[in-house]
């Protein structure tokens, strides 16, 4: 009985300590950073999760449809710190988003770089380099 106790406390260890492992990528292997993007439309919704922070906005076409875009950013505490405020961008915010495609071009997927609004307000995304917002 010991055995099977001491077993399952092992799985379930070694289960536990590989998750997170296995969740976490590089940027590099998701986005080619030799192909940048630029796309201008509506958030949808801004979601602040760790490990890293989601962008969605609805962009319209030249022929006339909406396409839902998806940009990857970093940690919540790392926008924070440069000077992204969760309340400047509500549904319907018109932002400008620099970053680098997917490397699966089928996905309107990309990693974000800068997010650009109306104003001429600019976020950098990673790290102090970025920079907070200037205009």
């Amino acid at each position: 009985m010991k055995q099977a106790a001491y077993a399952v406390l092992m799985f379930a260890l070694v289960i536990g300590v590989g998750a997170p492992l296995r969740a976490h990528h590089s940027f590099a292997a998701a986005y080619d950073m030799t192909k940048p993007v630029t796309v201008q439309g509506a958030i949808v919704q801004v979601r602040l999760t760790n490990p890293h922070s989601w962008f969605f906005l609805d962009v319209k076409e030249a022929d006339g449809k909406t396409t839902r875009w998806a940009f990857e950013a970093g940690t919540p505490s790392g926008l924070i710190r440069n000077g992204y405020k969760a309340t400047e961008m509500a549904k319907g915010t018109i932002v400008t988003i620099k970053g680098f495609r997917a490397r699966d071009v089928t996905q309107n997927m990309g990693m974000v770089q800068q997010v650009i609004l109306a104003d001429g307000r600019t976020y950098g995304m990673f790290g102090p380099q970025e920079g907070g917002a200037t205009r």
